[in-house]
């Protein structure tokens, strides 16, 4: 995505975010802060939350031709591979890719919802 088209993105989605912050954002997260934004833009985050407790996880889609998704505490956990190995085992990197994607789209405001039963996010949440 080129910088203009970042800037376009999120300038739209909210007025407060600066050249700054997406560059600053961009130092700390490197490439990860490019595909997160990927991510975002096309949508690839959702929302699942149990009625009636109102507990959430983030349900990200991956970069990969198996378009795969991954179920994201964004602070704490993602299921994806990279989570393992560069975040937990290396510490190569402060949290993978759809944790970052997670985090812009709940502060954005651009994700969809998904609302279920608190049974189905219990099953849902086993699964991990």
């Amino acid at each position: 995505m080129s910088n203009a088209a970042m800037d376009d993105c999120y300038r739209t989605a909210l007025a407060t975010v600066t050249d700054d912050h997406l560059w600053t954002l961009h130092f700390i997260f490197g490439k990860n802060f490019e595909r997160a934004t990927r991510i975002v833009d096309q949508r690839g985050v959702k929302k699942i939350s149990g009625e009636p407790s109102r507990r959430s996880i983030f349900q990200v889609m991956g970069e990969s031709r198996r378009k795969e998704e991954y179920l994201c505490f964004p602070e704490n956990f993602c299921s994806c591979y990279s989570f393992f190995y560069d975040v937990v085992n290396r510490t190569e990197q402060l949290c993978c890719k759809h944790q970052l994607a997670a985090r812009l789209a709940a502060s954005l405001g651009a994700y969809s919802e998904v609302k279920v039963s608190d049974e189905e996010l219990a099953m849902l949440l086993s699964k991990l």
